[in-house]
């Protein structure tokens, strides 16, 4: 049997055993273990990489425990702009949405924009325009009202400070990637971005290239992180250009694009990757990420901590 592997995370930054309640980590633990294993079993069953990340970042995006969909951070006007890309590695396919407010499911509609549409990012009023063209499910805003989310901007408002995620300096972004049994490779990742944003700012998670990337000849990355840092760096092209021209293992491109490249020029979070033969790779440089990876022959695993 060919290979099949898929990895997901759920942001990375200061996220501390200390900090976090016995309570809290079992019910992040059983979000991140249901979008694994719905993904897996795409795979399991012959269902294609794309199908997989798409699946495994909607359920991330359906938990309000992680800021992507339901969970996502308020921006400073106090409503909700949503970001995410998918890539499909084996045609070099990827689909965008920058910006949008009240769709549920900001992975569906870049799949969308990647499947139905002749371009690769749409953006704010022109992508929800889209989004409800191709039928896709829309919610008012108490849908995506949480309260510990609301705490965190009215913090940031009184500090007059943008925050990533909340105020322990985590960084939050959901995101797959997937090798299926055909060989091909998949990502996609989706956010809220930062509490208390303002002018409109799109971090790296929808721009092709810095916050996802896929390719059949190296590897499939999603990134979590100080997005700025990360456009900068083009850190999952960087990646996959390390492999390509390079020679670079997977693991050895994601630690020195992270915790050289993004290191000295002060950029934190991390990253997820899958190579052609099922290699995964999970790396970061902040205390640490939530993630997971099951591959065939029984390599399965959950973590938070550094």
């Amino acid at each position: 049997m060919k290979p099949i592997a898929i990895a997901i995370h759920g942001g990375a930054g200061t996220i501390l055993k200390t900090s976090m309640t016995a309570e809290k980590e079992e019910r992040y633990t059983k979000v991140l273990q249901l979008a694994l294993e719905s993904g897996y079993d795409i795979l399991l069953k012959g269902g294609s990489s794309v199908d997989a990340v798409e699946i495994a970042v909607k359920q991330l995006e359906d938990s309000p425990m992680f800021n992507a969909g339901k969970g996502s951070v308020f921006t400073s006007d106090g409503t909700h702009e949503m970001d995410a890309s998918i890539m499909d590695g084996n045609f070099l396919k990827a689909g965008s949405v920058a910006g949008v407010k009240n769709v549920r499911n900001p992975v569906q509609l870049a799949r969308k924009v990647m499947d139905q549409s002749e371009h690769v990012m749409l953006c704010y009023e022109g992508a929800e325009a889209f989004a409800k063209k191709m039928n896709l499910r829309f919610e008012d805003d108490k849908y995506f009202f949480e309260q510990s989310r609301y705490d965190q901007l009215i913090e940031a408002r009184q500090s007059e400070k943008v925050q990533l995620d909340h105020s322990d300096k985590k960084f939050g972004t959901v995101g797959a990637v997937a090798l299926d049994a055909e060989g091909n490779l998949a990502a996609a990742t989706s956010t809220g971005g930062m509490t208390n944003k303002s002018f409109g700012r799109v971090g790296d998670t929808p721009i092709i290239g810095a916050g996802t990337y896929a390719n059949n000849k190296t590897c499939a990355i999603s990134c979590t992180g100080h997005g700025e840092y990360f456009i900068r760096e083009v850190v999952a092209y960087d990646i996959s250009c390390l492999m390509e021209y390079k020679g670079f293992s997977l693991q050895q491109a994601c630690d020195f694009v992270v915790n050289d490249k993004l290191k000295k020029i002060g950029g934190e979070g991390g990253v997820i990757g899958v190579d052609g033969s099922g290699n995964v790779a999970l790396i970061f440089n902040s205390e640490g990420m939530y993630r997971g990876w099951k591959k065939s022959g029984n390599d399965f695993g959950i973590e938070i901590y550094r």
